[in-house]
């Protein structure tokens, strides 16, 4: 799962954090959109009916500026003309009035010269509107219902999810009841009074968006969009990245094939170093015997002398061959290393390897800080590389389940230290003193010309490499290197 996270991990979260700023984005957007329908639909709405209710203050001052003569009588005819205008009741100066209420809505139209709101059902879509003069006043009857003009009205009545009401003191006509079932999300409000003294009713608007209502097709579209481009980002980072592994590999290969013909040249050399150093002993030694014989054998002697002269020429030809084949001298190489970069750039290059055979490595800082020894780096990642791969090799004799492999870093005195620990078949108490030799090998087929180049490597840069059985089951391998700026008796790089 850890191991999951780290590679899944950063790409699940830049998805979720690019999705979740597009959504808002587009979520923001679509509210956005429907704040400013819902505003405009309002304004439309409120001069609409702003519009009617002036046409009742011009209709009543129309009707008070003509005064027509007792025998004539208009205003019969607004009906017909205004379908909102139920009846219109005309009343004679000095006439007294039945209700107190229209007395005094008389007597306040006079005196402010404008059309006067008698109240009436509201609520039920019924008011009246006075308009007192000195002869004649007049009363008019008027349908809320039909004064909406719906043929220009900005909005479906039936299927619009916004709320229009009329407002007046507290009472509330519904000019059309939007949807009211809508819950959470946002609540646009608008309020504005209409533009009439008389009628000075508040139009109020309103509307629940709910979050069903979010363009959720749109936003998921993002969402697909955004994981196929990071999913093709993924693929080429993964291609970049397995190109790079390869490459590092096969330069870890190259070197190690190089180390390696060097340690068998070097093992050959040690092998035939002592039998032609033996005939260079014999033959010097037959020489000096034939020097006491009779002159007769002056010729075995210049045959001995050459023979001689040949060994010598042998080892000479070996030892140049060894010289040339041979590592140069590293001792000078050594810089700064810190062992948990090569830790971790040696676990990245193997994780194929980890996968394939079902091991999950454990990595166990235990100074917490970054160990920073004197070494060759390609040295130091070879080594690395080859004790991983031993231990890998080993834990292909136990069961999947069983396979364990820790790998620990930390102090010990003057020196860093880096232990390889698996759960593998173990060494044999036998074979432990022999282990890192030439051409010795545990497994079947192996060169067993590994660990003896990893021991040789570590010496060559002032550490050691040893071997030992694990706790349970197992080996483990420690690595000592030099701490960088300790003084380890040699000249630091």
């Amino acid at each position: 799962m850890r191991q999951w996270l780290r590679t899944h991990g950063g790409w699940w979260l830049a998805w979720l954090l690019v999705t979740g700023v597009g959504a808002v984005w587009i979520a923001r957007g679509e509210i956005r959109q429907l704040r400013e329908d819902f505003d405009a639909n309002g304004r439309i709405a409120h001069r609409l009916m702003s519009q009617q209710v002036v046409q009742y203050d011009a209709v009543l001052a129309t009707l008070a500026l003509l005064e027509p003569a007792p025998g004539g009588a208009p205003e019969r005819r607004l009906s017909s003309v205004y379908p909102s205008i139920l009846a219109v009741q005309r009343h004679e100066g000095g006439a007294p009035w039945t209700d107190p209420a229209l007395a005094a809505a008389e007597a306040r139209s006079r005196e402010l010269r404008r059309p006067e709101y008698v109240a009436d059902d509201f609520a039920g879509g019924r008011y009246k509107l006075m308009m007192g003069a000195a002869s004649v006043s007049y009363l008019i009857d008027v349908d809320l219902a039909a004064t909406v003009p719906w043929r220009d009205w900005p909005m479906d009545p039936k299927t619009s999810p916004v709320r229009v009401v009329l407002d007046k003191d507290g009472q509330e006509f519904v000019v059309q009841p939007g949807d009211t079932t809508a819950f959470g999300g946002w609540r646009f409000d608008f309020r504005k009074t209409l533009a009439s003294e008389s009628q000075g009713f508040e139009l109020i608007a309103e509307r629940d968006v709910s979050w069903r209502e979010l363009p959720w097709g749109t936003m998921a579209g993002w969402a697909l969009a955004v994981a196929v481009v990071l999913g093709g980002a993924q693929a080429l980072q993964r291609q970049r990245i397995e190109r790079r592994r390869a490459e590092d590999l096969l330069r870890l290969g190259q070197v190690a094939r190089l180390n390696a013909l060097g340690e068998l040249a070097a093992g050959m050399a040690h092998e035939l170093n002592q039998p032609l150093t033996a005939v260079l002993a014999n033959t010097q030694a037959a020489r000096r015997l034939l020097d006491d014989d009779p002159p007769e054998l002056a010729t075995a002697q210049d045959a001995m002398k050459r023979a001689s002269e040949q060994a010598r020429r042998a080892a000479d030809v070996v030892g140049r061959l060894r010289r040339v084949i041979e590592r140069p001298d590293r001792s000078g190489s050594t810089q700064p290393v810190v062992v948990q970069d090569v830790v971790r750039g040696a676990l990245h290059l193997l994780a194929p390897e980890f996968a394939r055979r079902s091991v999950t490595p454990a990595f166990e800082d235990t100074v917490h800080a970054p160990v920073v020894v004197l070494a060759e780096p390609v040295a130091l990642e070879q080594i690395v590389h080859n004790l991983l791969m031993n231990a890998l090799q080993a834990l292909e004799d136990v069961p999947p389940g069983e396979r364990r492999l820790v790998l620990a870093i930390g102090h010990q005195g003057n020196h860093g230290v880096l232990t390889v620990t698996d759960s593998g078949r173990g060494i044999p108490p036998d074979a432990l003193p022999r282990i890192f030799e030439p051409f010795f090998s545990t497994r079947e087929g192996g060169l067993g010309l590994g660990l003896s180049l990893c021991e040789t490597l570590a010496v060559g840069m002032g550490g050691t490499l040893g071997a030992e059985p694990a706790a349970q089951r197992g080996a483990r391998f420690i690595l000592r290197l030099p701490l960088a700026g300790a003084d380890t008796g040699k000249p630091s790089a």
